[in-house]
């Protein structure tokens, strides 16, 4: 029992959630782009749904580049 068990960093998992909710919500931002609602939300044309999920995609992609498996700290 000399060999230490790889474990997978919780932050990997992490950062795969934020990217797969980001490229959900962003799918639902540019959905709202082409086919706007009936009755359309005072702050519409900001589009809050593109910024937030690109904004989550681009924390979940950091997330799982810094955490991802097989990445040991060296030093």
């Amino acid at each position: 029992m000399a060999e230490h068990a790889k474990m997978i960093p919780i932050w990997f998992f992490i950062g795969l959630l934020l990217l797969v909710y980001g490229v959900l919500i962003l799918g639902a931002g540019i959905w709202d782009v082409y086919s706007p609602p009936v009755h359309a939300v005072v702050l519409n044309e900001l589009h809050a749904g593109i910024w937030w999920g690109a904004l989550l995609i681009g924390i979940g992609v950091v997330y799982c580049v810094k955490f991802r498996p097989g990445m040991e700290k060296r030093g």
